[in-house]
């Protein structure tokens, strides 16, 4: 035989042997561990704004209604303090430390609260100049929750008792847009926004939420004109260069009541909404919208998965479960006290994650996502950063159901 030949010959034997090596090794290797996308809203209210110093006159954004936030009765766990202090979240130096936080502890998407009020953007710096200036940015991604509601004197803490018991229903702005300006926003969101490399998409297609229904069926005139804007929103984002937009809606409780608008027209059910306009996928942004909170928290989860199903049965679009770590609005009112959430702990909070990774693992096809309430959200006693009372509680309760995997 020749030295040519048997070196062929040698290095088919040797294929062979690396090639049965490789596959053994496949076959014996652990599956990959799945990555679940666990996305908080946050509340960007706490940074300077001059537009925000009507209702917080210190310059600081909500921190001013935190720091005088007291208890109500005896027993009452408030106030919370920040561990990592009064902060500016418009602070790219900041905005660092929190994404870092986040991701550490398996909290890798925020969910921006976007406002656009009077023909301009409010609020935006927490987003624009604290987290896109971020150097980290691409370990947690981002996607808009278009808050599109009227605001009232709740966020003044001089006047919320009595917005809250409607003996003062002042609107300052409203939430409903017309066709024209709607057009403007959509714009600003695909150009700002939608192609930033660390904006969250499902099938490669950007994620925006919807939060109030009704207010954009108002605005822009009705159940017919709000389908055209829809579809004239997917065509543009198509033309930027996507492959289309994933639609999502914030629900609020589900039920066949229907649902009354412009001139009190009779708008359907919040289900043939959905499907009318077109929504792609749901999620819900706050326990309080659906389940009666003022209880333990392990007697509302009851309630929280029983609506859970109730949606992923009768909706047609995918439903992403959605886990609050808490509701008390009491920082928000000197002298009122409404519903309060009791006992929920870090490990009822944990708990409650599990149920939902639990409803996830069951539709193995869809998108991991779980949305939570809230990053931030203080003053109505609901956010996973680090408190004087819990400590880093809450997200390690996240890190152990969603990184460690115990």
């Amino acid at each position: 035989m020749s030295k040519a030949k048997y070196s062929i010959i040698l290095t088919i034997i040797a294929i062979g042997l690396l090639f049965g090596f490789s596959t053994a090794h496949a076959q014996n290797a652990e599956p990959a561990k799945r990555v679940y996308d666990i996305a908080a809203f946050v509340w960007p209210s706490y940074h300077p704004d001059d537009r925000a110093r009507i209702f917080w006159p210190m310059g600081i954004g909500e921190w001013e209604t935190v720091m005088k936030n007291e208890a109500h009765f005896e027993g009452h766990q408030q106030p919370r303090k920040p561990v990592w202090g009064y902060v500016n979240e418009a602070d790219r130096y900041v905005m660092e430390m929190q994404i870092a936080a986040a991701a550490d502890h398996g909290v890798n998407v925020f969910i921006y609260d976007w406002y656009w009020y009077d023909g301009i953007s409010y609020l935006e710096a927490c987003l624009n100049e604290g987290y896109l200036k971020a150097r980290n940015n691409n370990r947690v991604k981002f996607y808009l929750m278009w808050a599109n509601h009227d605001v009232n004197l709740m966020w003044d803490r001089r006047n919320s008792d009595d917005a809250s018991t409607r003996r003062n229903t002042a609107t300052i702005w409203r939430g409903s847009v017309s066709r024209t300006e709607f057009d403007k926003i959509a714009h600003r969101w695909i150009e700002r926004y939608f192609s930033h490399p660390s904006y969250y998409k499902i099938d490669g297609k950007p994620v925006l939420m919807i939060y109030d229904l009704n207010k954009l069926i108002e605005g822009l005139g009705g159940v017919e004109e709000t389908r055209a804007a829809l579809e004239w929103l997917r065509a543009e984002v198509k033309k930027a260069g996507h492959p289309g937009l994933e639609l999502q809606l914030s629900l609020r409780r589900h039920s066949d009541r229907s649902l009354s608008g412009i001139a009190g027209d009779n708008l359907g059910t919040q289900r043939e909404l959905v499907e009318k306009l077109g929504f792609d996928s749901l999620t819900h942004y706050q326990f309080c919208h659906f389940a009666n909170v003022n209880r333990d928290y392990n007697e509302v989860m009851k309630d929280v998965r029983k609506e859970w199903t109730a949606v992923k049965t009768d909706y047609a679009a995918t439903y992403y479960p959605h886990v609050s770590v808490g509701w008390d609005s009491s920082p928000r009112t000197p002298n009122r006290l409404g519903a309060v959430i009791k006992n929920n702990t870090p490990a009822n909070f944990e708990q409650a994650l599990r149920e939902a990774k639990a409803f996830v693992d069951a539709q193995p096809e869809r998108t991991p996502l779980i949305t939570v309430n809230s990053w931030n959200e203080w003053t109505e006693t609901s956010y996973l950063q680090p408190c004087d009372l819990y400590g880093y509680g809450y997200l390690e309760a996240v890190k152990r159901v969603f990184v460690e995997g115990e």
